[in-house]
């Protein structure tokens, strides 16, 4: 059986809020040790997420930078393949690209944006990763699709990174998790999005995990050992006091329509001392593979000392 990947932890956090100090920031998350700072992709209250980024990476000197995700529906593929390949460039080969199908269906309703099946929008992203990896292949490149065209054209600026950054897919239905089995470098697990484009929060039990996991690997075939498993967290409380840990896990468990025991069995819940978030978060490297964990700005401070204990190892 080969090694576990070592333990990296990515920072997702929207930006709204810190326009007056981005840079410290960027700064404050790379110098509590976390590997990534991720920034999503909704057209609400936040940060646009590619300037928002390359401002993080020109602001520190290690911290990878990444998008968590972007929506395919938002952007024309050869218009991200420059906009990526510049990032990287600029930052000497820090970013990782995150891009989905989209999956909030209000957004679309208030941008006039077409609001498609699954199937199309989920075709239309394997479209775009076509165009990508071919604009980032340093020669000429053409493409023709059912949703995208590409006729000679040659990539620039060329990344830092050969072969262009790493691709970051996810999700939690089967044709999306089978498009990141196929190909990308970074597979993340989140719950899946009903058809009316909200996320099924029930969609967290450890036998959900496992079938995702299970759709990943049978499309992966031989390139599984080369994917790298991210998780999306969607509590994260330290807390050493087993009566609060409790209380939390009944509030999510009203909230989700689980059993509170469901809650604290999903390994998209952290709750506990930072001992015993440790030990999960190894058990469940162990149970599914999963080595890539990220957390939401609430929890910055408080899991750093987790960060610490685990990041590397």
């Amino acid at each position: 059986m080969p090694a576990p990947r070592p333990f990296r932890f990515g920072l997702s956090l929207a930006g709204f809020d810190h326009g007056h100090d981005w840079d410290e920031t960027a700064r404050r998350v790379e110098d509590l040790g976390y590997s990534t700072l991720l920034v999503p992709d909704h057209l609400g209250d936040q940060l646009a997420p590619l300037p928002a980024i390359a401002v993080a990476a020109a602001a520190t000197t290690t911290l990878r930078v990444g998008t968590y995700v972007l929506d395919n529906d938002f952007r024309h593929p050869v218009v991200v393949a420059k906009e990526a390949a510049t990032v990287d460039l600029l930052s000497g080969g820090r970013l990782e690209l995150g891009i989905g199908a989209g999956w909030r269906k209000e957004e679309y309703d208030r941008a006039g944006i077409a609001f498609e099946p699954g199937a199309v929008r989920v075709e239309r992203l394997e479209e775009a990763v076509a165009v990508l990896r071919g604009l980032w292949s340093a020669t000429p490149f053409s493409f023709s699709g059912r949703h995208y065209q590409v006729s000679e054209m040659e990539g620039r600026p060329v990344p830092a990174q050969p072969g262009g950054p790493p691709l970051f897919l996810g999700g939690g239905g089967p044709r999306l998790l089978a498009l990141a089995g196929r190909h990308a470098d970074i597979v993340g697990l989140a719950p899946r999005a009903r058809p009316d484009g909200v996320l099924e929060p029930t969609d967290v039990s450890p036998e959900s995990t496992e079938a995702k996991l299970a759709a990943v690997r049978h499309a992966a075939g031989e390139r599984f050992a080369e994917v790298e498993l991210n998780l999306l967290t969607l509590a994260v409380e330290v807390t050493g006091e087993r009566a609060h840990r409790q209380q939390r896990a009944e509030e999510l468990a009203g909230r989700w329509g689980m059993a509170p025991e469901a809650v604290l069995a999903s390994p998209h819940v952290v709750l506990g001392s930072v001992a015993q978030i440790v030990e999960n978060l190894c058990a469940d490297r162990e149970r599914y593979g999963i080595s890539y964990v990220t957390v939401a700005e609430p929890a910055l401070s408080s899991f750093a000392p987790v960060v610490a204990r685990l990041a590397g190892t």
